[in-house]
Parts: C-alpha cells; structure tokens; sequence
C-alpha cells in the first residue's frame, strides 16, 4: 500500500524544509508534521506543555506539587443514598 503523499508547489516551501530536515537530522515528513502541529496549536490558542509548565514555574516561581494539590482537592463519595 502506498504511503500518503503531500504535494506543494512551492519552491520556497521545499527549500525550508530540505534545508530543516538536513539541520535537525529529520525527515522531511516529520519536519512538515511538527510544523503544522505548531501552526495548528497557534491558531487555536493550545498550549504545549512545555510552554504550559514553563509558565507554571514562572508564575508561582517554583515547582507545584501536583500529587498535593489532587490530595488536598480529594472528598470522599458519601455514596447512593438510598
């Protein structure tokens, strides 16, 4: 079965990601993908979690402790009333 192909004439488009894909030691399917993941999250305003924990620590200024933070939140179920 072949693969999915993706075709784009643009000169300019190809250049960037040949030239991406040599400087990261990627494949130029794997560069195009996280590119367009990037631009996806962008415009839907998602945060990676690496931007997400990064502004964690920069707003509290240290690392939360998420297992705390579960435990303190935690009630018991009282259960079905019957």
């Amino acid at each position: 079965m072949a693969e999915p192909q993706l075709s784009v004439r643009s000169a300019r488009a190809r250049d960037l990601a040949h030239r991406l894909a040599r400087r990261e030691r990627r494949t130029i399917a794997d560069v195009v993908e996280r590119a367009l993941e990037d631009y996806a999250a962008r415009q839907t305003g998602t945060e990676s979690a690496t931007a997400f924990y990064a502004r964690l620590s920069a707003e509290f200024g240290s690392d939360v402790d998420l297992e705390a933070a579960i435990r303190d939140g935690r009630r018991a179920h009282p259960g079905p009333s019957l």
